[in-house]
């Protein structure tokens, strides 16, 4: 019998055709395995690709979308003329300063409480040389504390070149708060005037020369009472001579951060800090706080004009 016949015979066989089908499935799927294999690489790299595009296009949609995602709400309040009371001879009144911008991606908002003199000053140079549309975003963000700065002191030396050499009524106060993107705060404070942050309950004001000021004269009261006396003789007969300091400083919003109180004078000699921030921690609605603020300052007798404004971040 020729090996062709045995071949054949052998494949008809019902152990032969089973056998064949084993091979020609085992090699199918060799072949399957193998172009399964090619496909899975190809996704593989796909994927890569697109996660990787995918990344860059998060990114470049991260830059273009603004950080800023902490809701800002805000109240404000104002009582004036405290003659009736015998407060002070001050007739100017206090201006209150809110506006919001936005340039490029970048949200800013502005909040002041001004001696009336100074204010119209601080907001039109704020405006033409940090708020123009044309000011870059990186810009702002890398000048805002200088600009304020130049800002103020302009301000202020207009309002002292209108008064004469010897007269000490030129003396101006204000603060107020730049809120850049929800991120950052720029904080300037002149005279009696204040900004006062609280963080986690706790209040924080810009620069320590109130803080020191106070340790300098506690120090002195154990040493003395006619020390004391005669310290509190000498600031009423200098009221105006450091009324005009101005102290500008820059701090990031963190979680912690609750509120800022910005405020005149009128709030400030009658309160300290941090009684200011335990009245209204509490009140969620900014203007409910700043009218509470308001009457409490009114209620301890104060003798200037009370202004204030009240910040939250929700």
């Amino acid at each position: 019998m020729e090996k062709a016949d045995v071949k054949n015979k052998w494949e008809n066989s019902s152990w032969g055709r089973k056998l064949v089908v084993q091979k020609r499935r085992a090699a199918l799927n060799d072949f399957d395995r193998f172009k399964l294999m090619l496909a899975k690489i190809k996704a593989f790299r796909l994927r890569r690709f697109l996660i990787r595009d995918g990344g860059k296009k998060r990114e470049f949609d991260a830059a273009k979308k603004p950080s800023w995602m902490m809701p800002i709400s805000h109240g404000h309040h104002v009582i004036e003329d405290q003659s009736f009371r015998g407060g002070s001879d001050d007739s100017d009144s206090n201006s209150i300063v809110v506006q919001r911008e936005q340039i490029e991606e970048l949200e800013l908002w502005f909040f002041g409480v001004f001696d009336a003199r100074i204010g119209d000053g601080v907001t039109k140079y704020l405006q033409s040389h940090l708020f123009d549309r044309k000011t870059k975003e990186s810009q702002i963000r890398r000048k805002s504390k200088e600009t304020m700065k130049k800002a103020y002191l302009g301000a202020r030396a207009k309002v002292k070149e209108t008064q004469r050499s010897d007269d000490e009524t030129w003396r101006v106060g204000s603060a107020s708060v730049m809120v850049i993107n929800g991120e950052k705060l720029v904080i300037a404070n002149m005279g009696d005037y204040r900004a006062v942050v609280c963080r986690d309950g706790v209040a924080r004001q810009v620069g320590s020369k109130h803080q020191l000021t106070a340790k300098r004269h506690w120090t002195r009261r154990l040493f003395s009472v006619r020390i004391l006396a005669w310290n509190s003789i000498k600031a009423a007969g200098n009221k105006h001579s450091k009324s005009s300091e101005l102290v500008v400083g820059a701090e990031r919003i963190n979680p912690d951060t609750e509120f800022v109180i910005i405020a005149s004078a009128g709030i400030w000699e009658v309160m300290k800090n941090q009684e200011a921030v335990n009245l209204i921690k509490h009140m969620e609605d900014p203007q409910e706080a700043a009218e509470c603020l308001a009457k409490e300052a009114l209620n301890r007798m104060t003798r200037s004009n009370i202004s204030c404004v009240i910040i939250r971040f929700d």
